[in-house]
């Protein structure tokens, strides 16, 4: 239940709406904002009430006075210059630094004593690392000095979804965590050194959040694909070259599954290896991390293998949706270019009711009871 309107939250650099569909109906949106046209249109397409609350346009240009007061931030800043794929400009890079805006509007609402209690920042694993550890300890500076305590969780979406996509979850508070600390399988390797390299004033105010693991995953990514006479297939010189791509290694896993009688389905992405292009598919029943078509990274490839027969073909915008957590309901661009951008920069929906679940529901609860009880 969505205690008196309580549960409010702001969602910056929105995208399609998939922290919102996440969150659930037990949360109200009051403001979100997105700069991409195509973002902010599938942001429009699938919310009735976009209109009342959503802003198209830089986070730089807004201002205190127009956001509502908020229980919940939740902020998915580009992840490009924090990308291991990319430059790794870090904090100071063009796209990353649109953190920045949406930061000086965390600290004009807390001059005005209306910021958020709770915060959340998603971002790639690379934010724990870049330049070697200093973005992520000014990230958590920034957060201490306007009052918040902190700790991270990098989850894989694999968890939950047939896709293998780690990202990193930053919930800082200004409520007592209580009950909420502990230990947790999302206190990676990664976050651990990240925790250690901060200095002592900072690791004062670290909290090790307690989230449980998740039930087992049900569901692999056979299960996410279209029926084969519904979807475009490559021609088979297409996939022979695909195949002549793979390292011996991955040309085997192929062979071993053609040779079998059962349906197998592996996900292909092209990468560079040693200066050469090599094609290295996974069999695991996870796809790989959905990206952006554009950039460095190939847009993923389905390898199915049927009674000794090997095709290919490109994902689809819906699969990779049903990738994400996102009903068959959910409205795409009608471009697939576009419905695989909007994707490729979201945020995977059960992790979101995962997290809303476990931490960020009792944290804003404990806060209306605090001020219930007042």
């Amino acid at each position: 239940m969505n205690r008196n309107g309580q549960r409010r939250f702001l969602e910056f650099f929105a995208g399609g709406g998939m922290a919102r569909v996440g969150l659930g109906d037990d949360w109200t949106c009051v403001f979100a904002n997105d700069f991409d046209p195509i973002k902010a249109a599938a942001y429009r397409a699938n919310f009735a009430d976009a209109a009342e609350h959503f802003h198209e346009g830089d986070v730089f240009a807004l201002s205190a006075e127009r956001l509502p007061d908020a229980a919940l931030a939740w902020a998915s800043s580009p992840c490009q210059d924090f990308s291991l794929a990319g430059a790794r400009a870090g904090l100071s890079g063009g796209r990353s630094s649109a953190f920045f805006g949406f930061w000086s509007l965390m600290q004009a609402l807390s001059e005005r004593g209306r910021a958020p209690s709770v915060i959340v920042i998603e971002n790639v694993v690379g934010l724990l690392t870049s330049h070697g550890g200093a973005d992520f300890i000014a990230l958590c500076r920034t957060l201490h000095e306007e009052g918040y305590r902190f700790g991270a969780l990098e989850i894989d979406a694999g968890a939950f979804l047939p896709q293998s996509r780690p990202r990193v979850f930053v919930v800082a508070t200004r409520n007592p965590p209580d009950d909420l600390v502990g230990a947790s399988p999302f206190h990676t390797r990664a976050v651990r050194e990240a925790a250690a390299r901060l200095p002592a004033e900072l690791q004062a105010a670290w909290i090790w959040w307690g989230a449980p693991s998740p039930r087992a995953r049900n569901a692999d990514l056979a299960a996410m694909l279209e029926p084969d006479d519904r979807v475009a297939w490559n021609p088979s010189q297409r996939t022979e070259a695909l195949l002549a791509l793979m390292a011996p290694s991955h040309r085997a896993a192929v062979e071993t599954r053609r040779a079998g009688r059962e349906r197998s389905v592996g996900a292909v992405f092209r990468r560079m290896r040693g200066g050469q292009q090599r094609a290295e598919v996974r069999f695991d029943g996870l796809a790989g991390c959905l990206r952006t078509p554009r950039g460095g990274s190939s847009r993923q490839t389905l390898l199915v293998i049927d009674n000794g027969v090997v095709r290919s073909r490109l994902i689809s915008p819906r699969e990779a949706a049903r990738l994400m957590g996102l009903p068959d309901s959910y409205q795409l661009p009608k471009s697939q270019t576009a419905g695989l951008m909007v994707m490729g920069d979201g945020v995977a929906v059960p992790v979101v009711r995962w997290l809303a679940e476990t931490l960020l529901k009792p944290l804003v609860d404990s806060k209306t009871a605090n001020l219930a009880a007042e």
